[in-house]
């Protein structure tokens, strides 16, 4: 059985209320915490580095721009009955851990099995950014991407699989390099059907590799 969906609106962007700081605020913020690492922000390495800060997060973050639903609005019936799986495989996965605020690397892994139409695929890649491009943890990026998927297309079935590896356990803490995370989110057909499930998984780990462009 699966789990209701949260809405498309909830999906979208979070619900933030507290008023935006202004770009001088964010590099004064950046400059109180050189201080407190111990170092002096009037140094010459450093008197650049609140205002690199403040663009590199405009980028990091930029996802809370984006609503991921409008990304699937244009969508293509023309496919000729074609039903079968679509996937979208090792698509880069660049986030940031909400814990500790760095890197998660790694790869995604997307499928649907079309209903009544398709999507252009870049638009999926997109999809994985637009969430991938906020504070972060790896279970609730690889449930919001499949559910967005599915409520905006409304297909038979959505598959996400995301392997990454932290650097909140890698670089600090337990130090344990090397390690990844795997998470998967199943619905429909996916959920139902062990037998196209394991197809999936089977073409994300064996699938021929993608020719050179």
């Amino acid at each position: 059985m699966n789990l209701p969906l949260p809405s498309a609106a909830k999906l979208a962007k979070p619900d933030v209320t507290a008023e935006r700081p202004s770009r001088s605020e964010a590099e004064a913020a950046v400059r109180t915490l050189l201080l407190w690492a111990g170092d002096d922000p009037e140094r010459e390495g450093l008197l650049d580095t609140p205002a690199r800060v403040a663009r590199a997060y405009e980028e990091f973050f930029s996802g809370y721009k984006e609503d991921p639903t409008a990304l699937l609005a244009r969508s293509f019936e023309e496919t000729d009955g074609y039903d079968e799986m679509v996937v979208l495989r090792d698509i880069r996965l660049e986030s940031h851990c909400e814990h500790h605020m760095v890197p998660i690397i790694g790869r995604v892994h997307v499928a649907y099995l079309p209903k009544d139409r398709v999507v252009g695929i870049s638009k999926l890649a997109r999809v994985v950014e637009a969430y991938a491009r906020r504070l972060q943890i790896q279970e609730k990026l690889t449930a919001q991407i499949a559910n967005c998927i599915q409520e905006a297309l409304q297909p038979r079935g959505v598959a996400v699989v995301i392997e990454a590896a932290h650097q909140c356990m890698t670089t600090r803490g337990v130090h344990k390099p090397g390690v990844t995370m795997m998470t998967s989110r199943m619905l429909g057909e996916f959920r139902d059907d062990a037998g196209l499930r394991r197809e999936f998984l089977s073409l994300v780990k064996n699938g021929a590799p993608a020719p050179e462009a």
